[in-house]
């Protein structure tokens, strides 16, 4: 296993070029937030603005409209359940982040994504959408294109390895046949893809261990997706990476790191390690 240090960052932090504008770092479509979780998807969403995505919409219930366009008024909204309006997001979007807060009732807009998802764009499938993927047996049209990420939980739904048996070598067999990219969840996570060493962390802190924290990482593995598109694997290396680096410098003096305080730190710890 190849551990993550800050060189992930200086190699995949670019300085933005001076003939640019929102379109080029990326278009993002974010679904999740039901009734309950709206907080989820408005977490993914400010993390995916906040560490530079482009242009980030997001499709959610009804309810949360109006409290993400008080939290984020740079984001767009849509009703998640207006069907025509959610395909009409999936056809322009560079990334599409799918689960945050999502529940297990949209079971269709996971079934929606699946089969409008083409191979020029990136998926990231977290929360809710990784139990109806094993639930529901999903394909996964483009597994080369796509990043589950899994807690310990849900990657024994997924894969059938149980909580304590999920070795190296037993997630990366499951990794090679399933063909896509996994981030495993843990006190010290782990990246695996077909073909790939492993990457790790060592520098996860008990301190993260808060609600939102992984709908978080999932807005910023969307936004450099999206963003830094010349080596896709080192982007999700680098986003899962900056996520921790920053949870470890604010917990040096906060007892707990709350996603909101991650969020903010975020342009400013990007802005040290552009090259």
């Amino acid at each position: 296993m190849i551990e993550l240090t800050d060189d992930i960052l200086f190699k995949t932090i670019t300085k933005r070029p001076a003939q640019s504008h929102k379109g080029t770092f990326g278009r993002l479509l974010i679904i999740g937030g039901n009734e309950t979780y709206g907080g989820a998807a408005i977490l993914a969403a400010s993390s995916a603005v906040y560490s530079g995505a482009g242009l980030v919409s997001v499709a959610t219930a009804p309810c949360n409209h109006a409290a993400l366009h008080a939290r984020l008024p740079e984001a767009m909204v849509a009703d998640y359940g207006d069907r025509a309006q959610v395909k009409s997001l999936l056809a322009s979007a560079d990334v599409i982040v799918i689960g945050p807060g999502l529940g297990l009732n949209r079971g269709d807009l996971v079934e929606l994504v699946m089969e409008e998802m083409r191979e020029e764009q990136w998926v990231v499938a977290d929360g809710s959408a990784l139990t109806l993927i094993a639930q529901k047996q999903l394909a996964l049209p483009f597994p080369h294109k796509t990043v589950l990420t899994p807690h310990e939980k849900e990657l024994e739904r997924l894969s059938g390895l149980k909580i304590g048996g999920q070795t190296v070598p037993k997630v990366q067999e499951f990794v090679e046949e399933l063909g896509a990219v996994v981030v495993a969840k843990s006190s010290e996570t782990k990246i695996f893809a077909p073909g790939q060493e492993v990457y790790g962390l060592t520098i996860g802190t008990p301190a993260q261990a808060t609600g939102g924290m992984g709908d978080t990482l999932a807005g910023i593995i969307g936004s450099f997706l999206g963003q830094f598109t010349a080596e896709n694997f080192q982007a999700i290396t680098a986003a899962t990476y900056l996520h921790s680096k920053i949870a470890k410098e604010l917990a040096k003096t906060a007892y707990v790191v709350l996603p909101t305080h991650l969020i903010e730190e975020l342009p400013r710890m990007m802005k040290k390690y552009e090259v």
